[in-house]
């Protein structure tokens, strides 16, 4: 077993695994008749982990399971928090539907990867726990046909110290995770594992390095080159920690790759990307608009608009290409940072599902 460092954080679980767990317990106790404790998910990227159940009980209508929320070191909200599962069966072939317990929000507004309406349980969440379902219904033959009811103790008073108040969801916390785990949040050692992973990508001589946002892009990356893994620096929101050392450290191509609304603020000339830190400056989509030519009703539209994303969406329902000339001023901010620093950019707008919506190519 891997002994920890003493200056090693430790990682935890995402809201979106502890919901997957406890749904997953719930569903094999209705179907197997027990709860298994503990409980083993099959993880987004790959591998599986065990939780321990912090309660079960059989219901009148179902059963509910729960797990303890462990972060690890990450200074997370929910770390501590209760998450649970009640699940019920429906009828067969109703499938698998969502609801918000206590403590989970709903969506209210556009432009979320939810649509208005429905319980704040991100898409990959949503994916885990329908792939739990299977994996104990499937080999017994039992129809894959269930409620889940995902609930956060105190979730509703947690929710006001994140942005979701801003962003429309009501009553709760956000289901979210998209590889099941909680990586550490420490800005210095983050950064500092940056530069020592250009001092690598230098030490071997790699010619062309890949600073993405998360992995959605870095997959995208990664299937358009064949690159050493050491080319991939694990920027995440930490564009100036990336950069600043590159323009001092330079090596000969940087292919930075991110979604719409991150990429947006670092067009505008945020450094470190993360929600809590820089914000879309909606006035700034405004200019994007007009310079793509978008009808004037469009060019108002982030006057009313909730995210970014919203922007984009209704820019690509009236076919205008948001995200090519956002990727040619996010390259021109990138410049600007790198200097006169002999590195050639190019920039990759990705959207969720791993698209490529709009690239530069590289600087001449």
């Amino acid at each position: 077993m891997k002994t920890k460092t003493p200056n090693e954080l430790r990682r935890g679980w995402t809201t979106g695994a502890c919901a997957t767990a406890a749904t997953k317990a719930a569903v094999s106790a209705l179907v197997s008749g027990s709860f298994p404790d503990p409980v083993n998910i099959t993880l987004p990227k790959g591998g599986t982990t065990d939780f321990a159940l912090a309660s079960h009980e059989i219901t009148e209508y179902g059963a509910r399971a729960a797990i303890i929320k462990d972060a690890g070191d990450d200074p997370d909200v929910t770390h501590g928090a209760l998450v649970s599962s009640t699940v019920r069966p429906l009828a067969s072939g109703e499938g698998i539907v969502f609801k918000a317990g206590p403590g989970v929000g709903t969506v209210t507004r556009l432009g979320l990867p939810i649509p208005p309406g429905e319980p704040a349980i991100n898409p990959v969440p949503r994916q885990m726990i329908q792939t739990a379902i299977q994996e104990v219904c499937a080999p017994l033959g039992a129809a894959p046909d269930w409620e889940v009811e995902i609930s956060i103790e105190g979730g509703e008073a947690l929710a006001e110290k994140t942005l979701n108040p801003r962003l429309g969801i009501v009553g709760g916390l956000s289901v979210l995770g998209t590889t099941g785990v909680v990586r550490p949040f420490s800005c210095a050692a983050w950064i500092a594992s940056i530069h020592r992973g250009i001092d690598v990508a230098r030490a071997t001589n790699i010619q062309h390095v890949i600073g993405a946002t998360g992995s959605t892009s870095e997959d995208a990356v990664r299937e358009r080159y064949q690159l050493p893994e050491a080319a991939y620096l694990d920027m995440g929101d930490f564009a100036g920690g990336l950069l600043k050392y590159l323009r001092a450290h330079p090596v000969p191509k940087l292919t930075m790759a991110g979604g719409f609304a991150k990429f947006t603020k670092l067009a505008q000339g945020a450094l470190d990307l993360h929600s809590a830190r820089s914000q879309v400056d909606f006035m700034f989509l405004e200019d994007l608009l007009s310079e793509a030519g978008a009808p004037a009703g469009l060019v108002t539209l982030p006057k009313q608009a909730n995210t970014a994303k919203e922007v984009l969406d209704a820019a690509r329902s009236h076919d205008v290409d948001l995200a090519t000339p956002l990727a040619f001023r996010t390259q021109s901010a990138v410049r600007s940072i790198l200097r006169d620093a002999p590195i050639s950019v190019e920039v990759m707008i990705i959207d969720r599902s791993g698209n490529v919506l709009g690239e530069t190519g590289f600087e001449p």
